[in-house]
Order: structure tokens, then sequence, then C-alpha cells
């Protein structure tokens, strides 16, 4: 990324989860209506806090198909339609072939009412901070807890202690597989551009960001690189596509380039500009791009 913007870790988990913790713990430890005007102010590398209703039950992994080993990994083509919500519950009616939707709060069910649809359906996880109000929290020791991100709740992870943080990442992982998902969104893989109150550096970034790449692959899920800009070069080869919040705001989208001229997709969203301002440049670059709300919600505005 260009200097040190804050991390954004697209913060619309904030719904309590009783049923969904319990469930976790045991298990493995189109926008048809007219858009609102465009917020003016900060943007969402700010507080954003969800909206959504309480959240789905998830059922056990047990019951959700499981990709078989050796299975062939899903890498979308450039281009290709795409929902993003975080609150609950999901909106299963958007005629999209791809869905991104939270990894804890989204059981079996719900990635099997849009496989049933013919959607391929993205598992968000945090994979650079703690989360105090996910069940796994406890897992993470102290001595890898730093400094809060901004965001309630949450305290970045020193990623430099792979053996620390590889197990508790792989179980995310296995409950992503076990729900049936066919890809990760690993969030927050851009520390070191922040103070996040451990002395991390671009190499430890890319060591961490190749782990979680691993650990996915070895489930046979597709990872997309989320944001981590001046590390697209790098990493290209080892993600299946690219995850970007506001190049266009920041003038940063041809930075993703690499994605597509690999063949791999850039999906990608603004929330503070109008569509007529950057969705031609989106056109001309092949981005799966849309206007989304601050909070993730249904709504969307695509190109």
């Amino acid at each position: 990324m260009t200097g040190h913007r804050p991390m954004t870790p697209t913060l619309v988990r904030r719904l309590t989860l009783p049923a969904v913790c319990a469930a976790l713990l045991s298990a493995c430890t189109g926008g048809g209506t007219p858009p609102p005007p465009v917020p003016e102010g900060p943007s969402p590398h700010g507080s954003a806090t969800s909206t959504g209703a309480a959240p789905g039950t998830a059922t056990p992994p047990s019951t959700a198909s499981v990709p078989p080993p050796g299975a062939r990994r899903w890498v979308p083509a450039p281009g290709t339609p795409w929902q993003w919500q975080l609150t609950t519950p999901v909106d299963t009616g958007v005629d999209v072939p791809v869905y991104d939707i939270d990894g804890v709060e989204n059981g079996p069910d719900v990635v099997r009412s849009l496989h049933a649809k013919g959607r391929k359906v993205i598992c968000y996880v945090n994979a650079g901070a703690a989360e105090t109000f996910r069940p796994d929290y406890h897992a993470f020791p102290p001595r890898v807890l730093g400094k809060p991100n901004g965001w309630k709740g949450e305290r970045s992870l020193d990623i430099r202690r792979l053996d620390v943080l590889r197990p508790i990442m792989a179980a995310r992982f296995d409950l992503c597989r076990g729900s049936g998902f066919d890809a990760v969104e690993a969030d927050l893989v851009d520390g070191y551009t922040n103070d996040t109150g451990f002395p991390l550096s671009a190499g430890d970034q890319l060591a961490y960001n190749r782990m979680l790449a691993d650990l996915a692959h070895q489930r046979g899920l597709s990872i997309g690189l989320k944001n981590d800009l001046d590390q697209v070069p790098q990493l290209v080869g080892d993600f299946d596509f690219a995850v970007n919040e506001e190049c266009a705001r920041y003038g940063e989208c041809d930075k993703l380039t690499p994605f597509i001229r690999a063949g791999k997709a850039v999906f990608h969203v603004e929330y503070g500009l109008d569509n007529a301002r950057f969705c031609a440049q989106a056109r001309a670059l092949r981005f799966s791009s849309m206007r989304k709300n601050l909070d993730l919600d249904a709504p969307r505005w695509p190109c």
C-alpha cells in the first residue's frame, strides 16, 4: 500500500455469536433499490458497525460437502461479478456467480443454499488481528497480541510467529472447508504497513501471506490477496484472486493488474466514490467492481 493508511478490516462483524460460537468450538478447535447518496467524510478506514440481523445458525461442518483431496482449485476469471455481504442474514437472491460472506456467522446451510443456485462462495476470515468477539479468541497467547488496530475488540497479531499462528489459522480454514466454502478471503494481510506494536518487515508479511496461501491450498480452497498492493508482484503466483477496497479513491488500481494478466479476478469495491468516477477505469482494467455501503450489507451498485 501507499503510505501508512489505517488497516481496513471491513468490520461488519459486530454481531453476537452465542449459537455460532458453540457450533464453532465443538466443530473445529443485486441492488434493485436506488443508491443512497455517496457518503462524505471519513473513509471506511474509520469505524463501521454491523446493521445486520441476528446471525444464522451454523450446522455441524460434518454435514457439508468438502472438496475432495487433489481437486482443482477454483480460479475466478477477470470480470466475474460478485456480491460481498458481511452482515446476516445473507440475501441469497442476488444474481451473481460469486458471494463473499462471513465464515463464522454463516454455516453449511447458507453455503449449500448458494451452491444450489450455482454460486461460488468465499469465506471471510480475519488473518491479521485477534477479535475478542470470535469463539477462538483465547487460542491467541498474549505474546502475539499487539496494539489495538482501531476497531473495537481487535488487536494486531505478531505475524512473525508462524509457529503459533499456523494452527489457529489452520483451524479457521478447516471451518471454511467443513462448511463447504470454495475459497477464503484472508483479511488484514498488510500489517507490516501499520503500527501493530511489532517491528514487522515486508519479508515477514510475505512469509505469513504465503503460509496462509499454503494452508488454503492444502485444503482444496482458493484464496484471495486482500489489499497489500505493494506485494502484488511477489504474491500474484501464490494467490488465486485479489480483493481490494478503494484502489480508485487512492489512485492505486494499476498495482492490481498483475492478477488480470494472470487470468485471475480482481474483486474491487469503492465506498465513497460515485460509480461515474471509477467504473470506466474499472471496466477498462477488467475488474469486478461495485460500490457498496460502508457496512457491507446487501445493497450493491455494480459497474
